[in-house]
């Protein structure tokens, strides 16, 4: 923060791009670092990359929070390849998504190579207490951009009746429908004067409207293809890589929303229910996406070529839908009457999370007093005593070894 005038305004941004190797650390530090799930890690994100680095504004922050909510696939996931695509082009959007992807889809990977011996971790004292600790990082990731996003009462409003609409009708298709409830009241209600048109920042626009084209051409091509190909070629490495790019196209709502899908998909043909339960308690326990259940799965049926071809094929449709939208995006961004719609889906974004951290995150870890407890202290130690999130973590998998 600096004063200008008397009056307080945000830390200016970083004036230069970056490099892709500079993307990747940044990522694979998150990726490393990043408990709790999508919530959380978009708590995170803005922490590291928004306040500490610098490298896009809070306005451009919530603006790329709002188009990713409204692309199938894994947000938190489809946030990072957009700041690498802000920060270092294409190549950047890559590095951001296998730094953040990696740490967790290889511990992923090892996880499947011992998973008879193993077992079923889901009742692990130490799970539960991590399960606790993402209770804690996802309310005060909420409570962090409830404040920035949803700062008045309308927007507050917004965010007040998506969440309670999802806490009564949890589906995807809710989801949907708040944010578009929420976009068309922004562009009535905030979709004019000079603030809209001038909340975001012209030095991370991404101009490449060919390369856009292409990569929409490409996700609706495998779209169509793969179930042809894969029916009249066979093999299982291409059935695969249709199962798993068809989860990342069609779900809405991220990793938990996926599970269900590849359940159905995958058992008991490909593996048993025991076999998908371990890996589903694994898969909560280790840093970044949700999505490298994939790899998991995939190693399961077909070692390391079936985690490799799972994992690509359920982050590529993400990956080509952020270079197919957000160059678009870059051309029309100034409208003021969009911005406003954004300012009101940002709102009803932060109602999404509000539920989420009520079903999965708080019904799936809290059963008793003494989880709420655990939960409190937790989140008065991130929020108020500022302590850092892997130290949080560790003490909550601690006291679920020892008291679960």
């Amino acid at each position: 923060m600096r004063e200008d005038g008397g009056k307080t305004t945000e830390p200016e941004i970083e004036d230069r791009t970056g490099s892709p190797a500079e993307v990747f650390r940044a990522f694979l530090v998150l990726g490393l670092t990043s408990f709790g799930g999508p919530v959380a890690h978009l708590g995170y994100f803005e922490r590291e990359i928004v306040t500490r680095r610098r490298w896009i504004s809070p306005a451009d922050f919530a603006e790329t929070l709002a188009i990713a909510q409204l692309l199938p696939g894994p947000a938190s996931s489809q946030v990072g390849m957009a700041i690498g695509m802000k920060r270092a082009g294409v190549a950047g959007s890559l590095a951001a998504w296998l730094g953040f992807t990696l740490p967790s889809a290889v511990l992923m990977f090892v996880f499947a190579l011992v998973v008879g011996r193993s077992g079923d971790l889901t009742n692990a004292g130490w799970l539960h207490g991590l399960k606790i600790a993402a209770v804690a990082i996802v309310a005060q990731a909420v409570w962090s951009m409830g404040k920035n996003l949803a700062p008045d009462r309308i927007r507050a409003t917004f965010m007040i009746a998506t969440a309670a609409i999802l806490l009564l009708w949890s589906s995807p298709l809710a989801q949907l429908l708040g944010i578009a409830a929420g976009g068309v009241a922004g562009w009535l209600l905030f979709g004019r004067g000079e603030s809209a048109a001038n909340s975001v920042d012209e030095r991370n626009t991404v101009k490449t409207p060919r390369l856009a084209w292409a990569a929409l051409g490409a996700f609706a091509a495998l779209f169509l293809l793969l179930p042809f190909v894969s029916g009249r070629v066979g093999g299982e490495l291409l059935e695969l890589a249709d199962i798993f790019y068809r989860a990342g196209a069609l779900v809405f709502g991220g990793g938990h929303v996926v599970l269900p899908l590849l359940q159905a998909e995958l058992v008991p043909d490909w593996m048993t229910q025991s076999e998908f339960l371990a890996g589903y308690g694994a898969v909560q326990a280790v840093p970044g996406p949700l999505f490298t259940f994939s790899t998991y799965l995939g190693a399961i049926t077909n070692g390391a070529s079936g985690a490799l071809v799972a994992t690509v094929a359920i982050f590529l449709p993400s990956l080509l839908l952020i270079w197919g939208v957000m160059p678009l995006w870059s051309r029309v961004r100034h409208r003021i009457g969009l911005q406003g719609a954004i300012r009101g889906i940002n709102a009803s974004v932060v109602g999404i999370l509000l539920a989420a951290l009520y079903d999965p995150i708080w019904t799936s870890a809290v059963y008793e007093a003494r989880d709420a407890a655990l939960v409190l202290v937790l989140f008065g130690s991130l929020v108020f005593w500022k302590a850092p999130p892997w130290a949080i973590v560790i003490a909550a998998a601690g006291a679920g070894a020892l008291f679960w």
